[in-house]
């Protein structure tokens, strides 16, 4: 049996709503090659339960959970980076980035015998895992696999303060700057990321909050909400679909090439692929309806940002966002806000790096409007009609419209879930 055939068992037993103690089971039971590929450490006398004791299951989390639900480009790292500069936050960036790229890199037979509904299973498996600060769970997917439950493969490793700072990494490495970690510091002065200490900086923290945009609909993650092993939160963010295209133009222009070409000659190509944008306002309003029609598995658990308004009046929102996480917003946070929404960062330099947090927030909140075409504009207008009105962003009907930025397009509205 071939090691990728491991992640295919993962993902089958996900989909069926497996829970991890199968897993297990499978895990162990395969031979050749594969055959202990996880290797759970011993436990010492003293040291709380992992997933690797017998009684896991029964131990109830101390920690609070958030979940960052996003779209791509809708301002998701800027709120992630928002959550992440609290001390007490545990805050990883997209680890779905790794199972996704796993089943991306299957054979093709491996990936027919997959499905939507195994890809979601074992993204909220992982979720699961994560959640309880079990993160040696990750090495079933990173790749190359992690020797020791080490790994210089993790994603965005440096966007989280947690998994750059003691005792993930050492005292003196961390001290030696005196700057926040940022992408090239971070793996060069604290090695390679050892899962063992993650895991424990992880039960460290009050709070372990989860970014991706990998999930299409909140409705997929009833499972999770419903887990008595979590207390679980979601932060629904969402954006205007037509800043997100303009964004995604500039930041996947090889992927959005169509786009780019209608929107600088004017003319449609007949191989521009309208499923870029359908699907993201499909699942943003399916999303936002499940969120504010207020089922109970969502009470009192559920909170809709738009990105603009976040922009517009950092403090304000990031404080509502605070509260709802069950958090202080500290004097670090404050400071954070105001050097990330006040800075000249947002120049086209800056703007290539398609992660970037730094900007002048309130600037860039409706600056699409001088960046897309009318005819495109209006073409997304007919296609998310219902996602713009759902969400408080008015429609324009001419050129001149879309470019008088003294009349702004987002609506004043207020997003309160339904009490029942």
């Amino acid at each position: 049996m071939e090691c990728s055939w491991k992640t295919v068992l993962l993902l089958v037993c996900a989909s069926l709503g497996v829970q991890y103690t199968a897993i297990r089971t499978l895990r162990d039971s395969l031979s050749g090659p594969c055959r202990g590929a996880y290797r759970c450490p011993a436990r010492r006398h003293g040291e709380p339960l992992s997933m690797c004791d017998d009684d896991w299951m029964s131990v109830e989390s101390p920690r609070r959970h958030i979940l960052l639900f996003a779209t791509t480009r809708s301002g998701s790292s800027f709120t992630g980076q928002l959550l992440n500069q609290h001390p007490e936050v545990f805050y990883v960036f997209e680890p779905l980035y790794h199972v996704q790229q796993a089943f991306t890199n299957s054979s093709r037979r491996i990936r027919r015998a997959l499905d939507r509904r195994a890809l979601l299973g074992a993204y909220r498996d992982l979720l699961l895992n994560l959640y309880t600060c079990e993160l040696h769970f990750m090495e079933n997917y990173i790749r190359p696999e992690p020797q020791d439950h080490v790994t210089s493969s993790f994603f965005r490793r440096s966007s989280s303060h947690a998994l750059c700072s003691p005792p993930v990494c050492s005292e003196e490495e961390a001290a030696a700057s005196s700057d926040l970690p940022d992408e090239t510091w971070c793996p060069k002065r604290c090695g390679a990321l050892n899962l063992s200490s993650a895991s424990v900086s992880c039960l460290s923290k009050r709070v372990v909050a989860v970014k991706t945009v990998r999930i299409p609909e909140v409705g997929d993650l009833r499972t999770l909400m419903e887990d008595p092993r979590l207390d679980l939160k979601i932060l629904h963010l969402v954006r205007d679909p037509r800043a997100i295209l303009a964004s995604r133009m500039t930041a996947f222009p090889d992927q959005f090439r169509a786009w780019k070409i209608w929107n600088v000659t004017g003319r449609q190509p007949r191989y521009v692929d309208l499923s870029q944008i359908t699907s993201t306002c499909k699942d943003m309003a399916a999303s936002a309806e499940t969120g504010l029609h207020g089922p109970a598995w969502l009470h009192s658990r559920y909170l809709l940002v738009r990105y603009e308004d976040l922009a517009l009046n950092p403090e304000t929102k990031a404080t509502e966002i605070y509260r709802f996480v069950g958090l202080e917003m500290g004097q670090r946070v404050r400071t954070w806000i105001s050097k990330n929404t006040n800075s000249n960062a947002s120049a086209q330099a800056d703007w290539n790096y398609r992660y970037s947090t730094a900007r002048d927030s309130r600037a860039t909140a409706e600056s699409w409007r001088l960046r897309l075409g009318f005819d495109v504009v209006r073409k997304i207008q007919s296609l998310c009609s219902h996602t713009l009105a759902l969400l408080g962003y008015k429609q324009v009907q001419s050129a001149a419209e879309l470019r008088n930025l003294s009349v702004s397009l987002v609506e004043h509205k207020t997003f309160q879930p339904l009490r029942r």
